[in-house]
């Protein structure tokens, strides 16, 4: 009955204060400054009697890390980023850093993405306190920076300090409150097409490499690169979401460079996507081109069946397992650390990066009652 005493101690309207607030911090990235939140955050998790540290790998780019418990027994980590994408201010109806409210929808840069998974965490912890409930664990929360452009200076600086330990870990993205146990990676690049130039009242005496980028383009799309369907995550899909090329209308291009997004399945490696991607191109025709590699994150994915996500799956009313086609730092706990990691939180990554994204109030409640009988049930993940 603690776990339930727990859940129902949950506060709408705090839980919905604390997102708004964490949203009224502009923490977009790039440029990449996420000191606006620090103060909140620590204020919050001293509330809640934790012991509060900064990591900064770079002047700009804190990570705020914090504990509560005695030590003794199993550690569950909440790892949630605190930067946003930037905004095109002119797209949104309402300000996207004002945190407002509207027919039982929080708006505003981050609802979803994912300050509101991040106060849904933390109300958890208030409901437990409210209800005289001890969480059955010590709870570790890193609310890291740069998430959204590769966590260099976040999770992936925090793994390679040796500052992350856990029995099992939630990373609070929205995932419509269903568990993600599996997610792609991704491999992003840059082609860039030559041709030769020439006058353009008569494109036969040059070569065209925008003609050629064209091809490309429609390929690539089209792509089958050799791979079985994921049960969760489908066939790897390439997006080409940059085309750049020519000098004028007049001239024949010399040169095209697109930007491309080769997503991957677990598993998959760097060398992997990036044969497989060359091969597409190959076989597409005899193309004078390069490829230069801007990033790579692999992907990642726990097993359905572990005992972690059934705890998770429990708390959270037997909510279904789902795939994420995108990534998040899970990745680092799951493939570097060997910790069981899955995907929960409230609202949809289809609203996510878009003008007016939102969250539910109703889902910020519903997902702040599944960490409240988690953090009071949760028994090691194994």
């Amino acid at each position: 009955m603690s776990a339930e005493a727990a859940a129902a101690a949950v506060d709408a309207g705090r839980v919905t204060e604390l997102a708004a607030e964490l949203i009224r911090c502009d923490t977009r990235n790039p440029p990449g400054d996420e000191r606006p939140v620090v103060e909140p955050l620590r204020a919050v998790l001293r509330e809640l009697g934790a012991e509060v540290d900064i990591v900064e790998p770079e002047p700009g780019r804190p990570s705020v890390l914090a504990r509560i418990g005695s030590g003794d027994g199993p550690t569950l980590l909440v790892n949630g980023h605190v930067d946003v994408v930037p905004v095109v201010e002119s797209e949104w109806s309402v300000p996207p850093f004002a945190g407002h409210v509207r027919d039982g929808l929080l708006y505003g840069r981050g609802a979803c993405d994912m300050k509101g998974g991040i106060a849904a965490a933390l109300e958890g912890v208030r409901a437990c306190g409210d209800a005289g409930v001890v969480p059955a664990a010590n709870l570790v929360f890193h609310l890291v920076a740069d998430e959204e452009t590769g966590s260099r200076v976040g999770t992936e600086a925090l793994v390679a300090a040796g500052l992350v330990r856990a029995d099992a870990a939630v990373v609070p993205e929205p995932s419509e409150l269903q568990v993600c146990v599996a997610e792609r990676g991704s491999l992003l690049v840059e082609i860039v097409v030559r041709g030769r130039a020439a006058h353009g009242s008569d494109p036969a005496a040059g070569h065209s490499a925008v003609a050629d980028a064209a091809r490309l383009v429609s390929a690539l799309h089209l792509a089958d690169f050799g791979v079985e369907a994921h049960p969760l995550l489908g066939a790897p899909t390439c997006n080409v979401g940059i085309v750049r090329g020519g000098t004028a209308a007049n001239i024949v291009a010399s040169e095209c460079r697109l930007r491309a997004d080769r997503r991957v399945l677990p598993g998959q490696t760097r060398e992997e996507a990036l044969r497989t991607l060359t091969e597409s191109i190959d076989a597409e025709g005899d193309f004078d081109y390069d490829i230069d590699v801007l990033a790579f994150a692999e992907g990642s994915e726990l097993d359905a069946a572990h005992p972690f996500v059934s705890e998770v799956r429990k708390a959270a009313g037997q909510a279904p397992v789902r795939g994420l086609y995108l990534g998040t730092d899970a990745r680092f706990l799951r493939n570097q650390l060997g910790i069981p990691a899955v995907v929960y939180g409230p609202g949809s990554m289809t609203v996510a990066h878009a003008a007016d994204e939102h969250v539910p109030v109703a889902e910020l409640v519903t997902a702040a009652r599944t960490f409240a009988r988690l953090y009071a049930t949760f028994g090691g993940g194994g």
